[in-house]
């Protein structure tokens, strides 16, 4: 049952009056806007909130802000954010030049996200709409809650005034709500007369309710008047639910948002499990109690910016402003409304010719050749019959350029691609690829060989051989690092020249070379055989060369006797190894610091195969052109042109000179009889005073007796007639068994001990490159010291 008391003044509702001054508690108008009593803590089961709930409410808000709204922004250098709120102007937050008098918010950051709220006031915002003027805000809701006996467990009453603001209760979109049976509720409040609404249900069973139906049984709803600005709320029941508390111990009375709210017969009985005590309800909102035509457009307070006009409210607050037609953005700033482009979306023109923009509007012409309107709806653009059409020829030949340019282009980039295929198909025979094929599928599959790269692989690892990626020039080629595509560092070696009469030799090289496994020995990867130079793949060392330790980190080296000597016996190592234990053996020809590579560990690698030769079957010396590094080259050699594994060894004498005296191998800075580190060492230690050239760290962390047997070692080694100088594995036992001592004086070693230490192979270490070159039939001997 619904009743409505209009137009009554002074005239107050006497049924049950008693009741509800009881519950009743007035305050202030200043204290705006809620007021409520409970008479005592209510029962869990009926008013606990649930997430579920919540979850509902938030939904339907985001369904409500997917609505069409006008572009909505805040003043220049004002917060326009309250959360996920967007606040518009004339609403504003913290400053007053940000916000239109009265209607300031407050954004609350002690919630996570913050909370908006109208200043002064307990009202949270939801949303603020500028298009429909209105704000959603969350309401209160009064309830009576009765427990099996009939005694009262709850009782909520509450009365909102909000005279003082700039708003008023949607009529339009606000409904007073009433849940329950055996329930009387009754809304009370002024829009300049009084006003009194409300409902009495009474139903007996759960079934007699509709659901979804808000028509009197179970559920009632009225409309409010416009310019509702302030109410109380008021619900009691006749027989205190004694004869339907099995199914809605409460009666519940609201005031709520109409398109939000449907009516459910479970709210009945869980209505607050669904709800909570918080219901989204409108209000609307305008500028002042003037109407657009008594306010004048220059007064200062006059709302509405450039390229808007104003409308009177349609509640009777007020006037508000909207963008003019052809324009868009926010009417309540100076500069708000911006013109609209309706030449960029075709839904907003029905030019069928083109279309030109004007400040809030557009017009149709038709194209050069053409004529009549231009627009959809009036009369197409036709052919001027007087005139030749020039854009339509223009665009025309221009199109055929486009198209001619763009079928070459991809003509010729093929050509160029097939080209390139053709190329390094022709280079990969050239430098011995079917060769370099064949020799490795006859390879027994349980050894490791060579892996061949593709050009395009090496391209990429080398970022196109980028300068940043250069590790280091020397006679032969240049040395690139490189990044695999698993990611393995390596080091790329791009040759400078290639004979093609030793390709043979060379792919032969590539074979016994990628098959060394030697710990000391930097491993060879592979190599590219589609370029017009053959390019070799290493692994990569991260820690330099020992011409840098020794020679390049400040006045003195930082290299301990400790880790000088481990570095010359594990050269020594790879050396005998190359010498003794590789099948064929192999003569390095080009010893020296600067192809002596050191790991983050100082283990040392021995590098650089370029000038290597292989040994032939059966014999110990043969004939070649001179090849090697001035200052390293071994003087027979030079003189008479036959290489054996001595050479290798005069060579590493050099390296073991540098270990001890941190000198340089040949120097033109020195005198002229100290240039060559050499000649000089063995002549001092001929008149016994190579003390002087020792360096003092060697000195000073070396005993007498180690250092005489280095020394004299050295000496050895850099004998003038090969045959007087001890072989590589000699010098490998010697140096091995000099470590040792040096690390337990205490312990004797023997030499077979030591000299199974040299033939073995290690497992493979990942570190860095050095380069390769294919062999010479030239003389090549660098001066600089250096790769």
């Amino acid at each position: 049952m619904l009743f409505s008391l209009k137009e009554s003044n002074d005239t107050k509702v006497k049924t049950k009056n008693k009741l509800i001054i009881q519950v009743y508690r007035a305050c202030s108008i200043n204290e705006i806007p809620i007021s409520t009593r409970r008479s005592k803590t209510p029962d869990q089961r009926y008013h606990h909130s649930s997430g579920t709930t919540m979850a509902l409410v938030m939904l339907m808000i985001q369904l409500i802000l997917l609505r069409p709204v006008m572009a909505s922004v805040a003043k220049p250098g004002c917060q326009e954010k309250c959360g996920n709120i967007t606040v518009p102007y004339p609403f504003g937050l913290d400053y007053p030049d940000c916000y239109r008098e009265g209607y300031d918010l407050t954004c609350n950051h002690t919630f996570n996200p913050p909370k908006l709220f109208i200043s002064t006031s307990n009202l949270e915002i939801l949303e603020i709409s500028p298009s429909l003027t209105q704000l959603r805000i969350y309401g209160f809701m009064g309830h009576d809650c009765y427990n099996r006996s009939g005694s009262k467990t709850e009782s909520w009453y509450y009365w909102v005034n909000i005279d003082n603001l700039p708003y008023t209760f949607s009529d339009t979109h606000n409904r007073f709500t009433t849940i329950g049976c055996d329930t009387w509720s009754q809304i009370t409040g002024s829009e300049g007369r009084n006003f009194t609404s409300g409902c009495y249900m009474a139903c007996s069973d759960k079934e007699s309710v509709i659901n979804g139906s808000c028509t009197g049984i179970g559920c009632c709803q009225t409309s409010i008047p416009k310019g509702f600005k302030k109410f109380n709320v008021n619900v009691w029941s006749y027989e205190n639910h004694t004869s339907v508390w099995n199914f809605n111990p409460c009666s519940y009375a609201f005031l709520v948002d109409y398109d939000w709210y449907r009516f459910s017969v479970d709210d009945l009985s869980h209505f607050y499990e669904r709800y909570g005590d918080r219901l989204p309800l409108v209000l609307d909102w305008a500028i002042e109690n003037e109407t657009c035509e008594t306010v004048s457009r220059i007064y200062p307070s006059y709302a509405c910016g450039k390229n808007s006009d104003c409308y009177n409210s349609p509640n009777g607050l007020g006037y508000l402003c909207n963008c003019s037609q052809g324009y868009q953005g926010n009417p309540y700033l100076e500069d708000g409304c911006q013109d609209i482009n309706e030449c960029e979306d075709q839904n907003k023109n029905d030019c069928q010719g083109i279309c030109h923009n004007t400040p809030g509007g557009y017009y149709c012409s038709c194209p050069p050749g053409t004529e009549r309107d231009g627009t959809k709806n009036g009369s197409l653009c036709i052919a001027s019959p007087t005139k030749f059409p020039v854009i339509q020829t223009a665009v025309g030949i221009g199109l055929g350029i486009l198209f001619l340019l763009i079928g070459v282009s991809w003509i010729y980039w093929g050509f160029q691609k097939r080209r390139l295929l053709k190329l390094r198909e022709k280079f990969f025979r050239q430098n011995g690829g079917l060769l370099l094929k064949q020799q490795l599928s006859s390879r027994d599959a349980s050894m490791e060989t060579a892996n061949v790269f593709t050009a395009e692989e090496l391209e990429k690892a080398t970022n196109n051989y980028d300068t940043i990626r250069i590790l280091g020039r020397g006679g032969y080629g240049t040395v690139y690092k490189g990044i695999l595509p698993d990611n393995r560092l390596v080091a790329i070696k791009k040759s400078k020249i290639v004979d093609e009469t030793q390709i043979e030799q060379f792919i032969n090289e590539v074979v016994i070379l990628s098959q060394i496994n030697h710990r000391n020995v930097v491993k060879l990867l592979g190599c590219c055989l589609e370029t017009e130079v053959p390019l070799l793949v290493y692994e990569f060392v991260t820690n330099g060369t020992l011409f840098h330790h020794i020679h390049e980190e400040g006045n003195k080296s930082s290299l301990s006797w400790e880790k000088r000597l481990t570095i010359a016996a594990q050269t020594a190592s790879a050396l005998a190894y190359l010498h003794s234990a590789a099948s064929p053996p192999i003569i390095h020809r080009d010893i020296k610091s600067t192809n002596i590579l050191l790991d983050d560990n100082y283990m040392a690698k021995v590098s650089d195969f370029g000038a290597s030769r292989l040994v032939p079957l059966n014999q110990t010396q043969f004939t070649t052109l001179v090849q090697g590094t001035m200052g390293y080259l071994d003087p027979e050699y030079f003189h008479t042109s036959q290489l054996t594994e001595k050479s290798d060894i005069y060579s590493f004498g050099v390296v073991l000179v540098e270990l001890l005296t941190g000198r340089q191998a040949l120097s033109f800075d020195r005198p002229e009889q100290e240039r060559n580190l050499a000649i000089h060492f063995v002549t001092l230690m001929k008149e016994d005073k190579v003390d002087e050239i020792l360096e003092d760290r060697v000195v000073n962390e070396c005993s007498r007796d180690q250092l005489r047997e280095v020394t004299m070692l050295a000496k050895r080694c850099l004998k003038l007639n090969g045959e007087e100088r001890p072989t590589m594995k000699e010098v490998a036992i010697e140096l091995e068994g000099l470590r040792r001592s040096d690390k337990h004086p205490w312990v004797e070693h023997n030499s077979e001990e030591v000299e199974n230490l040299l033939g073995g192979t290690s497992d493979f270490h990942s570190s860095n490159a050095i380069g390769f070159d294919s062999l010479k039939d030239n003389v090549v001997i660098p001066l600089d010291g250096g790769r």
